[in-house]
């Protein structure tokens, strides 16, 4: 545990070094109830902003979930992601026929579910894979079968800014500079809303913390 705490201190101590991240809140930070962090996805970076801006006693209450094909390889990557991060590894790549691609949705919801009827939170990213920084994608279904599944969880909006510059897709190593994290106010599944109609809501809540609408 000892090597976990120091490993711990030592990736949020980097990560306020090098983007100089403090997070600003529209929603309660001292709430311990179960949630869903949901982000903007654009640099490696992100899960130890997102994961290290947390107050402490969230931060111990919350798992990321990760590509079990980044996040699995490598013993420092897998050291990071389950014993430091406790990260929640899926499978990003899609199974082949439908059978099969229906199964591994429902494992990944199922998953997901567990985490939160333990009363831990989730961060994770409904675009489904990195983007340039400058564009939002359209969200993935993933993030309204889970509010569907679990109506009751909060889903937070989550906008990292400057974090694809700080470390640009295929870079090494990071350049420091000013990056942003803001936490949205609380927002849930409404009653009969259309999947695509709420996707597009989710997305929008999240871009306007980075225009300061919000």
């Amino acid at each position: 545990m000892l090597l976990e705490r120091l490993v711990s201190a030592l990736l949020r101590g980097v990560c306020r070094l090098v983007t100089g991240a403090q997070p600003r809140w529209l929603c309660d930070p001292r709430s311990l109830a179960p949630r869903v962090y949901f982000a903007n996805h654009c640099s490696h970076l992100d899960t130890v902003v997102v994961w290290s801006t947390l107050p402490d006693a969230l931060r111990e209450r919350t798992r990321p979930v990760a590509a079990r094909d980044y996040w699995g390889h490598g013993t420092v990557r897998r050291f990071i992601a389950h014993r430091v991060f406790d990260a929640l590894l899926i499978d990003r790549k899609a199974a082949e026929g439908a059978e099969l691609i229906e199964r591994q949705r429902q494992e990944t919801l199922e998953a997901m579910t567990a985490v939160l009827d333990s009363e831990r939170s989730l961060i994770l990213y409904p675009e489904g894979t990195r983007g340039s920084g400058e564009a939002v994608r359209p969200f993935r279904a993933g993030l309204c079968h889970l509010a569907k599944a679990r109506p009751q969880v909060p889903l937070v909006p989550v906008y990292l800014g400057n974090l694809a510059r700080i470390l640009p897709k295929g870079a090494a190593l990071p350049v420091p500079m000013q990056g942003q994290v803001v936490f949205g106010p609380e927002m849930h599944l409404a009653p009969g809303e259309e999947k695509h109609a709420f996707l597009e809501r989710c997305r929008q809540s999240m871009l306007e913390l980075g225009e300061g609408r919000a």
